[in-house]
């Protein structure tokens, strides 16, 4: 009897490691699928989808740094205020703007760590964006957090590899 209770209790522990195990691959996926969705939408110059992939609260943070100098914006007021002119005069078509694109532009992303916290989730990767402009490879770090079930980006830190080599 004790090796029926023995084996039952195996096969949950292992039904239960197994279910955490699919969840998190779950969870990791979709919170990819922000992450690209926030870049695609920047380089296509789709405010709205870009605006829906961030958490709007007043600690959203932005940073980005790179051999021309390096700033940072706090809350998402100061986020959307700063990036206002680039939405509203960029067009994705237009050759002179920095989402003109004369080909697809693809970008390789390299993921060092994911780590999800019950409704927070940390992620570091290496960046580069291949397209018509010489781009610097990035570090960049995000931290997301889920509301009402969904995935948003609350701090975008990124650093630009310098000097190219």
């Amino acid at each position: 009897m004790k090796t029926v209770k023995y084996l039952f209790l195996a096969g949950l522990f292992s039904l239960m490691i197994s279910s955490l195990a699919a969840q998190d691959a779950k969870e990791v996926a979709a919170i990819k699928a922000v992450i690209e969705k926030e870049t695609q939408s920047f380089f296509s110059v789709n405010r709205k989808d870009w605006e829906d992939s961030w958490l709007q609260t007043p600690y959203a943070y932005w940073s980005y740094s790179d051999s021309t100098g390096t700033s940072f914006i706090e809350g998402w007021a100061g986020i959307k205020k700063s990036f206002d002119e680039y939405f509203t005069t960029h067009k994705a078509s237009r050759q002179i703007d920095v989402a003109h694109q004369s080909s697809a532009v693809k970008i390789d992303r390299s993921y060092q760590s994911i780590r999800v916290y019950g409704n927070g989730a940390y992620v570091r990767y290496t960046q580069h964006v291949k397209d018509d402009i010489d781009r610097d490879e990035t570090s960049q770090v995000r931290i997301l957090e889920k509301k009402d079930g969904k995935w948003k980006i609350v701090c975008v830190g990124a650093i630009a590899s310098y000097p190219k080599e």
